[in-house]
Order: structure tokens, then sequence, then C-alpha cells
């Protein structure tokens, strides 16, 4: 049967026969065949592109992209050409070229979605994922029913740190089986954007039809490390290790991190940092290797190795950042842009009264500086049966994305919401959470959102009886930890590039807070790290009586219950299933050096806290 791309110049029997030798493996055969042919027929469209294609599939890219260019010249309105010709422009690496091509053909057919879809894949692997956002979306717009496209699309909205990414892969049960390539590039994705179990399932579909797939097999390994699965982890690289003889550098670069990341989970820094100094980076921007690194370096207690590899982690990063998020590293860019705006005493006397939810009907806010104890927190109040958390999203900055296409400013605008509107946005709330977690109708929601302490007067708009609890920490141990962190968001990998920014930070994010709270009045609970290690009964009774919960016995066991989740989307998922301990505190004391200069910073906060430094 002849394929619906050939346009019906040649013999049935010559393009069977062509057919046949490229299904069977057999290129060079079709090959010669291809050329038999065309030396009867020099120009023939059909067998000129079936020559192509063998040679593509030898690897001869050079001579492939020959033909598809010559096809595409003499069939401008033929989009299979120009797709050939730049897909085989971008597997030969020219990918300037390739989007030449591709804007070349889309001055002509500006609504073709497929060569939006290339255009955008091409501009991804140029590093310019701003424009491949824009171009694949604007594919989406064309073709919002192709997985392909939005997946593409999804992996530039994770790259330039875009929320939407949640949004056009969340139909993915429906799309497999894919292609092993693409299901392999949706489950790296959702691992990127926080979702392993998502990452899990589809890794093992795959791996049910493409058992041998080493890509997909290095990425379930690191997965089942994610999801607390180690024994397995550590099984899956011992068994592709076994039967690696064709291993490339670049295979074994991962397994060499991954075997580090496990090192890690048995508290053997020792090994972490050896296997760490003797591998590469990944890649040339591949900035948390040298923060793996650092973590390594500070539990052997090598407090200057730390600080040199966290120095180039962040350089690195800067440098990302600049291609990713250019305006938040540019000169005179605000530290944290959501703690600049505040409500005046004026705006907020007229606020209008509306009909809201009472306190039970609310979530609870845990809010607090990254790093403060946020997580934990929350996995104690999920152990409760009469409260559900759920993983950690940007909610309000999405709510206010959408605000801001009405003109209304968050905060100075909240009192031009009617009753209307805050109860549409409620609705947005609700679907935003239902979207991360089966709800439980019987338990109140926990909303964990450290920045969360930034949205305060957007919050109290929508839900004036909802409780808060700030997690407090020593700002210092705060800093430093956060300093050593890998944040996907790009607000918060901004504001983590030196200390003396993340001093800069924290004033501005507890400034915003105190000052809200001092005008607004929420109900705020404050937990003090410090005091939760020492006293955690005593202090979960006192959490228990503000939420006005019974039995706090059973938040003592979060460690457990975390456990049982198998997944826990933070950067300390990996602390957050033991027991509570003391190894976070004074850990700053042994880089006192480095925060001479951030103290005079920090001192408005550290007074007001009642917090030394001695």
């Amino acid at each position: 049967m002849r394929p619906s791309f050939l346009v019906n110049t040649m013999p049935e029997t010559e393009i069977q026969a062509i057919i046949a030798a490229m299904h069977a493996g057999n290129l060079a055969e079709a090959e010669h065949l291809c050329s038999e042919a065309l030396r009867r027929r020099p120009d023939d469209p059909d067998v000129l592109l079936l020559l192509a294609l063998a040679q593509q599939q030898m690897g001869r890219h050079g001579e492939a992209i020959t033909i598809f260019a010559q096809l595409a010249r003499l069939n401008p309105g033929n989009s299979l050409h120009w797709n050939n010709y730049i897909g085989a422009l971008s597997a030969a690496g020219d990918l300037e070229t390739a989007e030449r091509a591709c804007r070349e053909v889309l001055a002509v057919s500006p609504d073709d979605a497929d060569l939006l879809d290339k255009l955008g894949v091409v501009q991804l692997r140029r590093r310019n994922p701003t424009g491949a956002r824009d171009t694949l979306l604007r594919a989406f717009g064309k073709a919002p029913a192709s997985p392909e496209i939005r997946i593409h699309a999804a992996r530039a909205c994770v790259e330039c740190r875009d929320y939407r990414s949640d949004d056009l892969t969340r139909p993915w049960r429906d799309w497999i089986p894919l292609e092993p390539v693409l299901q392999y590039e949706l489950a790296d994705l959702k691992i990127q954007s926080g979702d392993a179990p998502a990452a899990l399932e589809l890794l093992e579909d795959l791996l049910q039809r493409e058992a041998a797939d080493l890509p997909a097999r290095l990425l379930l390994a690191n997965v089942y490390e994610r999801v607390n699965r180690m024994a397995d982890a550590e099984a899956l690289l011992d068994d592709i290790v076994a039967g690696g003889s064709d291993l490339d550098a670049e295979a074994w670069r991962e397994i060499s991190h991954q075997r580090a990341q496990l090192a890690f989970r048995k508290d053997d820094f020792a090994r972490a940092r050896s296997i760490l100094e003797y591998t590469e980076p990944r890649t040339d921007i591949d900035y948390v290797h040298f923060r793996s690194l650092a973590v390594a370096c500070d539990k052997l207690g090598d407090t200057t190795a730390a600080m040199e590899a966290l120095r180039i982690a962040h350089a690195r990063q800067i440098e990302e950042l600049k291609i990713v998020a250019p305006h938040r590293v540019e000169p005179g860019a605000p530290v944290l842009p959501a703690a600049v705006g505040r409500v005046t005493p004026e705006e907020f006397r007229n606020w209008p009264q509306l009909k809201a939810p009472d306190k039970k009907q609310s979530p609870i806010f845990i809010v607090g500086l990254p790093r403060s104890g946020t997580t934990l927190l929350e996995q104690m109040l999920d152990a409760h049966p009469r409260l559900q958390s759920m993983d950690e999203r940007p909610f309000f900055n999405m709510l206010s994305s959408q605000l801001d296409n009405f003109n209304i400013r968050i905060p100075q605008d909240l009192g031009r919401l009617n009753q209307s509107d805050c109860d549409e946005l409620r609705k947005g709330y609700l679907i935003l959470a239902c979207s991360k977690v089966p709800r439980r109708w019987d338990a109140q929601l926990v909303d964990k959102n450290p920045l969360n302490m930034l949205w305060v007067p957007m919050i109290h708009r929508l839900f004036p009886e909802a409780k808060f609890i700030l997690a407090l920490r020593h700002p210092c141990d705060v800093i430093l930890s956060c300093y050593m962190q890998n944040f996907r968001s790009a607000v918060l990998a901004a504001a983590c590039t030196s200390l003396e920014r993340l001093a800069q930070a924290y004033v501005a994010a507890m400034e915003c807070w105190l000052y809200h709270v001092d005008l607004i009045k929420p109900a705020v609970f404050v937990s003090r790290y410090e005091d939760l290690v020492a006293d955690t009964p005593a202090q979960t009774r006192r959490i228990a009586e503000f939420l006005e919960l019974d039995d706090p016995e059973s938040m003592l066991h979060f460690d457990t219950r975390a456990r049982e989740k198998g997944y826990i989307a933070t950067p300390s998922y990996t602390q957050v299933i033991e027991p509570i301990n003391r190894k976070g505190m004074n850990r700053w004391h042994r880089y006192r050096e480095y925060f001479e200069p951030i103290i005079p910073t920090l001192r408005p906060m550290l007074e007001h806290w009642n917090y030394t430094v001695e």
C-alpha cells in the first residue's frame, strides 16, 4: 500500500520494494533501489523523498538535508517537505538554519501548528525558552488536541518557571501510550514540575513496552529515589551497570550523580563527596552538581569547600536566570516583587463588607520564609484526621495574574472586588486546590506555601476568617539553608544568589508580613522552630488549641504519615520522613565569618523576634 505522503509518481512495485527494504532495515538496498529509479526519473519527488529518508536513517544527515531542501524549494506549499527539511537540520545540529527555515515557511503559512511546534522546539534547543514558550503556546492555540504540542509547550513553560505547564499536561492519562521519546519527555517534565507519582506511572508503562530504553530506566531510578524507594533505585542502577558495556559518558555521569544522591540518603557524605568530586557536571549549566557537592562538604564540616562550591553553583544559576527570567536579575530588580505593595489604612477601611466562608470552611495557611520549618508543620497537620494538606503551589500568584487582565492591581485594588468577584476567585482557588489533591470534604484544607506571607491582603479578602501559622526559625539558619537549596521558582532562585541578597529578601518579606498583620489583624499562631524541637508535645498541643482540634497526639506521628505518603514535593522531602531532631539548629555558627557582613541588615528582624547572634 502506497504511503499517504507519496504523490503517486512511481510504479507501485518499485515503491513497495523500496519501502520493504527500509522496513527490513536494509537501508543500503533501499538506497540502491532509489538510485536505480532516479537514473530513469531524476526528479521524481517520491524517489527523492524515500532516498533522503533512507540516508537520514543511516546517519548521513548532510546528504538527506540537501534532498529535503531541494524538495521544499520545489514544493513551497507542501508542509511535509518543510517539516522533513527542518527536522533533518535539527537532527544534524544546524539549529540556526532550522530556525531560519521555520520562519521562512511560517511567513507563508503562519497558522501551521506543526511548523510552529518545530520552531518552538528549535528555540528551546537554542536556549531561547521565553521565545519558545510564546511560539509553542501559539501552536497549542492552533492545535489544542495535540499531545506532542502540549508536551513541548509545557517543557518551555517549565524552563521559564511558568505555572501553566501543569494545565497543559493535565489530560496526560488520556494520551498514553505515546511514542517512547514523547512519553519519556512527559515523564521528565512531570518530575521537574514536582509530580513524581505521575512520572513513575509513565515510566513503568513505557518500560513495559520498551524494556531496554536506557534513558527511561535511568529516569525511573531517579524517580524511585524521589518517592523514597531507595532499594528499588539501587537495584535498577546495579542492573543497568551490569549490562552496560555500551554505556556512554553521559549515562555514566547520570549513574554517578544518582549514586551520590543515594549515598546522601544513607548519610554517607564522604562517599557522596568523593563521587561528585570525581564526576563532571552533567552539562555546562549544571549548578545542581555544585550545590550537591556543597551540601556534602557542609555535612563533613568543610565550610570553605562548601562555600566555594556554592559560589560556582550560584554563578551558573545566575547565567541561567539571565536566559529564562532576565528581569529577575537585572540591576535594580526588587528582591521579592510581591513584598513591595502595601494596603494603606484608608484603603483597608474602605473595603466593603462581603459574605465569606467561616473559619472552619476556610483553609489554614502555613507561611514563613522557605526553610523555616513550613514543611514540618504541614506534615504534622496532615497527620491529623480532620486536616488535609496538598503539594505547594503558588495559587495566589495565579489568581493575581488573572486579575491583572482586568487592570486590578494587588494589593492596592482589593477594595474594588465585589461579592461576585470574590466568589469567583474562591471558586478558582478551589478548582486549583482540587487539581492538586483529591479533596476529602470532611477535612479542612491546609495550604502550605512559605511566600503566601506576602499575600495576606488577598488571602484575607477571600478568607477573612482564615487562620495563619507563621513558621519562625533563626534568620541566619534560614538564610544559610536557602543558600544551599535548589529552588525552581525564579523569584526564589534570584533571591538566593548571594547571602547579601537573601538577607534583603528576609527583611523585605518580614516587613511586608508584619505591616499587614498589624493592619489587618488576622488570627496568627507563631511557631518557633527552636520551641518545636525543644518540646514537641507541648508545642503541638498549642497548635491544636489554636486550630480548635482535638487529639493532637496524631500530629506527633507525622514522620510515619509522611513515609506512608511516599512523595513530598519540597526540597526537604528527605528530612520530614524522619522524627524531629536538632540537626538544623545553629548550623550558621560554622559560617560566622560569611555572615558578619549581613548581620547589620538582619538586625531589625533579629531584635524583633528575640534572636541573638552570640
